[in-house]
């Protein structure tokens, strides 16, 4: 099972939190939940692809249209069926009182706090600078195991209980969904491939940069960890990702052991996960863990934003690297940065092979 853009535009995705080998693994163990999970998506990315291919022949599109907002969070209710923008339940520009809904309440504070983040921290106004509204849906389906950006919006499945739990409770679920929008209205990065690893990595450094923000961590106190609280009582003690050991995460008989490499020699050059965005991912969020050990996940995140501004679609390890690399140089220059930086970011990616 792949995550292949099929949206009908090249800028956009079906960014799962859950990679599918993970979601292949569980079927194969016989959860059920996770065969139904892999339905449900495959046939939201189908119905994606027709509706897309319908407003390219100028039909009534009946998605709804991005523009130029406030900033405002607004939070809908799918009330377990597969319809999204069901029922809005709690919004910045309206009623914007907490609900009592668990859900609803932490995924309007976990993206309030984002977007406040991407604008004290990255002097970026909301997903496309442009302060575009954040939409979020809750209680999607019955059991969904994953969560999803999908070009427009999140949305967020409540687990099965078991394996995974409420996708909504984890601020770095939401800060990467989202980080997959700042993504795509920057650098674009194409989802498959070794710039499918990128946008997987992006979205994986916006999320744990804005959770170590966000929770007062430092590169040295945060875990590191991608997905880990999401886990079931039947994967206590697992995560997704590890950045600072990639191939680390999991080694469970539910979920298969973690095939992240954490170096070039290892790269994964086989067709499953769409070519291995999230499998290779792992390469990059090392270099990046190395950086930020060394001078601080702050300086390390400006230097990785910065560098995605300059990024294209169809960019490769290599050329994402040299945009780092030059990105360091420009705000050392500046002082924005250690003035060794330019050296420290050489080396992490030197351990990871790429330099």
């Amino acid at each position: 099972m792949g995550n292949f853009n099929n949206t009908g535009n090249s800028d956009k995705c079906f960014c799962a939190f859950i990679p599918p080998y993970v979601l292949d693994n569980m079927a194969k163990a016989g959860i059920e939940e996770a065969k139904s999970t892999i339905v449900q998506s495959q046939a939201f990315r189908e119905n994606r692809a027709e509706a897309s291919k319908k407003m390219s022949l100028g039909a009534e599109f009946l998605g709804a249209a991005v523009t130029p907002g406030k900033a405002h969070v607004k939070v809908y209710d799918c009330e377990h069926t597969s319809k999204l923008q069901n029922k809005l339940v709690r919004d910045q520009g309206g009623n914007s009182s907490p609900t009592g809904i668990d859900a609803v309440d932490l995924v309007y504070d976990y993206a309030s706090k984002n977007r406040d983040i991407l604008k004290s921290f990255f002097n970026r106004d909301s997903l496309d600078n442009n302060g575009r509204d954040l939409i979020c849906n809750v209680h999607y389906s019955v059991k969904y195991n994953n969560a999803f950006w999908d070009g427009e919006q999140i949305t967020l499945g409540d687990g099965d209980g078991l394996r995974f739990t409420s996708f909504a409770k984890s601020l770095d679920v939401i800060a990467h969904e989202l980080g997959h929008g700042i993504v795509e209205n920057t650098a674009k990065l194409v989802y498959k491939g070794q710039s499918g690893a990128l946008n997987e990595h992006f979205a994986d450094v916006f999320g744990t940069v804005i959770t170590q923000l966000v929770e007062n961590q430092t590169a040295d106190t945060a875990d590191w960890l991608i997905g880990d609280e999401i886990m079931g009582p039947d994967l206590y003690g697992e995560a997704l990702r590890s950045m600072s050991e990639p191939g680390t995460a999991y080694d469970h008989s539910i979920l298969g052991k973690d095939p992240q490499p954490a170096h070039m020699k290892d790269i994964y050059t086989g067709t499953d996960d769409n070519g291995g965005v999230h499998i290779n991912s792992g390469i990059m969020n090392k270099a990046f863990y190395l950086t930020a050990i060394e001078i601080g996940t702050d300086e390390a995140a400006s230097i990785w934003y910065n560098a995605l501004q300059n990024l294209w679609p169809t960019a490769i390890f290599k050329e994402a690297v040299g945009e780092i690399v030059k990105a360091a140089r420009i705000l050392a220059k500046n002082g924005k940065v250690d003035k060794n930086a330019t050296q420290r970011v050489r080396t992490a990616f030197r351990e990871v092979g790429l330099f």
